[in-house]
């Protein structure tokens, strides 16, 4: 038996109504939620923004190339560390460690910066650690807080902070540009100290709706240390976190050849165009071009088809479309690559990508334990990510010396796309599989982690 809403909950849930089915007693957590990842992502834009003048002014492209990769490497140390920790700490008291443990990170970065140190390489670094464990972390959060018919519905609201505070991020950081990067580094550390309070207020809130409910969807086991192993024994026996490992492997290192793809065709198309054409303002005119086109749509979609989707279709069936459409798009640079239906292509994936596929991976951890949403998921999303990158790098290499066409490349996409599509299929048996038993579970009067519902 619920307590009966009160009259903000009923003026939050009127005001989400058109992205989502929200209820009353739902509205106000899904709202400071949505408000958290919205801060989230304005703080990335914030980094991004400071790290790409530092990295190219004081080290250069190459440099830049090398410290991508290095990345891979770094996030295996950082995996470890991370596994380490949660075998000392619980949920809450992990969370707040990784977030205020990073915003103490970015004042020292600011001081540094300030006095013109050499923060370049290690700066570039820091921020591919900090983007996937602080989103990895958020929706392991998120995903802890709902049952699996919560999120469903939920996750679609929470979306709309993540694209929305993309856009208005990159806005804000134009404003703080000229102030120099420690101003954007700063700013960011104030937003990660408002997001720990957030996190805190909304952890006491559900807390307190557990113990006034005579009968709950999910009980929130009490505090104690998330994990008895290290993050990638965990994944190598676990099959469905395995799965979702290479599900998001397959998703960025098809989404990065594609990249590639576009670049290489906007380079030669900016070569034709011969000495008459500015470069610079041309490819600059086009990049701008394309990111605006991705995040008008992809707002559009997290707005309007995300929730629906997942609500008529469900999950499962939501992780197909991203696959399908980018194998249409990827035939379509394997017969006509040309510049202008590549970028379509690119916008249809990316937007894809950032808000249905997204938003649909991320609800995959609702059928996850909790150690496997906050251990494992951080491993997935920080390490196989970048993982991602790094084949991609290696395809890019070795077409490079083997003079491969942008056909071949296409094609190259098309054969991990089939992959991509088996895998999803596979994703889709494990999480059927484990619905069931957390509905006989329901039924027997336990919930998702095996323990008695109040």
């Amino acid at each position: 038996m619920t307590s009966p809403a009160s009259k903000t909950d009923r003026a939050f849930a009127t005001l989400l109504r058109p992205f989502a089915k929200v209820e009353p007693a739902e509205a106000v957590t899904a709202s400071v939620l949505t408000l958290t990842v919205f801060l989230l992502l304005t703080a990335y834009y914030l980094l991004k923004t400071a790290r790409e003048p530092l990295i190219l002014l004081h080290g250069g492209a190459e440099v830049k190339s090398y410290a991508a990769a290095g990345q891979a490497l770094l996030l295996l140390v950082f995996v470890q560390v991370y596994g380490a920790v949660a075998r000392r700490l619980g949920r809450m008291r992990l969370l707040l460690s990784v977030y205020l443990f990073f915003a103490a990170n970015l004042v020292i970065f600011a001081l540094l910066a300030r006095t013109n140190f050499p923060v370049a390489v290690p700066f570039y670094l820091w921020v591919g650690v900090y983007n996937y464990t602080s989103i990895a972390q958020f929706w392991a959060f998120a995903s802890d807080v709902y049952s699996p018919e919560q999120g469903k519905r939920l996750f679609a609201v929470l979306g709309i902070g993540s694209s929305v505070g993309a856009v208005v991020g990159a806005q804000v950081a134009k404003a703080l540009v000229p102030f120099g990067p420690q101003a954007l580094m700063a700013g960011a550390a104030v937003l990660l100290v408002v997001c720990s309070v957030l996190l805190v207020w909304v952890n006491a809130r559900v807390k307190a709706s557990v113990s006034a409910q005579a009968t709950v969807s999910v009980a929130l086991p009490p505090e104690e240390p998330l994990a008895r192993q290290s993050a990638f024994s965990l994944l190598i026996g676990d099959r469905y976190l395995l799965l979702i490992a290479a599900l998001t492997l397959l998703i960025n290192w098809v989404n990065s050849n594609g990249e590639y793809i576009l670049d290489r065709t906007l380079l030669a198309a900016v070569a034709h165009g011969g000495a008459h054409m500015n470069a610079m303002t041309f490819i600059g005119k086009f990049k701008a071009e394309y990111f605006e086109w991705v995040n008008i749509v992809g707002v559009l979609l997290q707005l309007f088809a995300v929730s629906r989707i997942l609500d008529k279709l469900g999950v499962r069936a939501a992780l197909f479309f991203l696959p399908v459409v980018a194998f249409g798009g990827y035939t379509l640079m394997l017969v006509a690559p040309i510049l202008s239906l590549i970028r379509l292509a690119k916008v249809a994936e990316n937007s894809l990508d950032y808000s249905v596929q997204n938003t649909a991976r991320q609800a995959l951890y609702l059928m996850a334990t909790r150690v496997e949403k906050y251990v494992g998921k951080t491993a997935v999303d920080t390490f196989f990510v970048r993982l991602g990158d790094v084949l991609s790098a290696c395809v890019v290499w070795l077409g490079a010396r083997l003079a491969l066409s942008t056909p071949v490349f296409a094609a190259i996409n098309l054969a991990l796309i089939a992959v991509w599509v088996v895998v999803v299929a596979a994703v889709g048996r494990e999480h059927r599989r484990r619905n069931a038993v957390l509905d006989q579970r329901t039924a027997q009067g336990l919930d998702g982690m095996g323990t008695a519902i109040p």
